[in-house]
């Protein structure tokens, strides 16, 4: 099943396709320019769009209790391949080691004049656990798993 993931924090789609798309664990999330989601207008400078890209997709892996770290593919698309050092720059600031595999393309034009296109590919963590509560006392106290700091699973035993 997949499941459409949308977010007020990002620019909203400006075509046929969603930000992201949730298919068991997981999370495709739809290439980002650098579009401010507060007004849908495009970021000035090459650095600046490349930080909103960056802002945009975090924003939508948020919404999917997906993190820019679980990202395993990350497909960059420039306009001039010469501005790829500052991408790598900016992406050093988003992602820690191991960081994920990726490709770059070079492109000569991007949707709404756009100087960079970022997308990827995340996978959500699988939780799995068992348990055997013997009182209603411990069936009380188990609501969630909490797994590298964030809320991933609740579950209450009857």
């Amino acid at each position: 099943m997949k499941v459409a993931i949308h977010t007020s924090a990002a620019p909203q789609a400006i075509g046929t396709y969603s930000q992201a798309i949730r298919s068991g664990d997981t999370v495709y999330l739809s290439g980002q320019i650098g579009l401010d989601p507060a007004t849908m207008q495009m970021v000035e400078g090459i650095d600046a769009q490349i930080d909103r890209v960056f802002k945009n997709l975090q924003a939508v892996a948020a919404q999917s209790s997906a993190t820019l770290d679980q990202a395993v593919k990350v497909t960059v698309y420039l306009t001039d391949l010469a501005n790829f050092a500052r991408v790598n720059e900016t992406m050093a600031k988003y992602f820690k080691e191991p960081y994920p595999a990726r490709a770059a393309i070079g492109v000569s034009a991007l949707p709404r004049g756009a100087l960079v296109v970022l997308s990827f590919l995340s996978l959500l963590p699988v939780l799995l656990f068992a348990f055997v509560a013997d009182s209603p006392r411990q069936k009380a106290r188990l609501r969630g798993v909490e797994l590298e700091g964030r809320w991933q699973a609740s579950a209450m035993l009857a």
